[in-house]
Parts: C-alpha cells; sequence; structure tokens
C-alpha cells in the first residue's frame, strides 16, 4: 500500500466528478482520466480493517477473481492518504451496464445471468454484496463484477448453506426481486450448471 501525499491526491482529485459521497465525505469519485477512485474510512477503533484494509480486500480480490477467468476492474495502485484519513483503491471500471441499468430489456439477461451465478458458486466465490447493481454486462456479452471489496474466495466449490444465503443477499431489493422471479430462467440455468443445490431448496430460497 502506498502512501499519497496531500498535494498529490489534491492534484488527481482535481476535476474529479464525485459519484458517491456521505457526510462523512467522499467515497467514489470519477477521475478526469475516467479512472476511479474509491475511499475507504475506518468505521469503528478496532476493526479487521486495521490488519486487512477494505482497499487491500478490493484489489486482492480484483487479483483472485481475473486469476479464475471473472471479468472486474482492473487496479492500478491502492493508497493510503494520511491526510484524509482515508485508504483508497484506483482502478480503471469494468466497462458495461449493470443488469439493473438494463432491467426490462432482454429477458435472456436472467437464463445469462443464473449460469453466471452457478459459475461463481462452482468456482468458491461469496459475493455477499450480490445485487444487480453489482453486475454488469460488457460490450462482449460477458457478465463481470463490481464493488468487490465484500467477497471471499474459497479453494472448493461453495457449501450449500452460503449459496442459499447468497440468494437471500441477491433478493433484497425490490425491483431486483421482481426482476428475477419474473419466469424460471434464473433458477432453471442455475441448477443446469451446478450439482449442489436441488429445486426444491432454491425455490425455498428464491421464494421466502
Amino acid at each position: 500500500m502506498q502512501t499519497l501525499d496531500h498535494a498529490v491526491y489534491l492534484n488527481m482529485r482535481e476535476g474529479a466528478d464525485v459519484l458517491e459521497a456521505d457526510g462523512k465525505g467522499d467515497k467514489v469519485l470519477r477521475l478526469a482520466d475516467g479512472s476511479m477512485l474509491k475511499l475507504f474510512r475506518r468505521k469503528r477503533l478496532l476493526t479487521s480493517a486495521l490488519w486487512a484494509p477494505y482497499a487491500r480486500r478490493f484489489a486482492d480480490n480484483c487479483q483472485v477473481l481475473r486469476e479464475r477467468g471473472i471479468e472486474c476492474p482492473s487496479v492500478r495502485q491502492v493508497y493510503r492518504i494520511p491526510s484524509i484519513k482515508r485508504d483508497a483503491v484506483h482502478y480503471d471500471p469494468l466497462p458495461g451496464r449493470t443488469l439493473r441499468q438494463l432491467l426490462g430489456t432482454d429477458a435472456s439477461l436472467r437464463a445469462q445471468l443464473g449460469e453466471f451465478m452457478a459459475r461463481l458458486h462452482e468456482d468458491g466465490i461469496y459475493f455477499r454484496s450480490a445485487h444487480l447493481g453489482n453486475v454488469v454486462l460488457t460490450p462482449e456479452n460477458t457478465l463481470g463484477l463490481i464493488d468487490i471489496a465484500d467477497l471471499r474466495a474459497y479453494r472448493k466449490p461453495l457449501r450449500k448453506g452460503l449459496r442459499l444465503r447468497n440468494f437471500k443477499h441477491m433478493l433484497r431489493y425490490r425491483e431486483d426481486r421482481a426482476w428475477l422471479l419474473a419466469d424460471t430462467q434464473f433458477a432453471e440455468h442455475y441448477l443446469r450448471h451446478q450439482h449442489v443445490c436441488n429445486a426444491k431448496e432454491l425455490s425455498l430460497a428464491l421464494n421466502t
């Protein structure tokens, strides 16, 4: 993790668009060259972020996903910015549009997402922040992940409990839920590409 001087940070930030912020300050910036700077603050004095900063987790997760052939942002550098008490990851965004932006378009995306989630689970990827705003359809018509600081990668396919819990995360948002359950394509294509969950278990997870 590289320490970023305040003057250098201000120069980097010049002309940036603030994409996300809260009462504590900026959270996501689109820099003048089109790259992104995602800022993380430590919310509690004693937290795992002390020894595993979220910015570093983001970068490490990008590396893991790329090693497993899953598309994601391309990290340039990870920073510690003492002057604003933030860590940051500087990256090139994954090109494309999120599935949430594409709601109401091609219904076959549900089938593609079902296959994609099966692949993630078979590859041992547990993405706690799984929702339609964090899955991108790229210009090459493939799916990839963004906002991946909250992700765990296992060496073996996910066990059943984690898979079913992951679906609960995906259904938290009413609009996402309505789209996913509009027909059976998502469930059918997920089941077709994995061998852990059965149809009854998946149906129960998706409909409760």
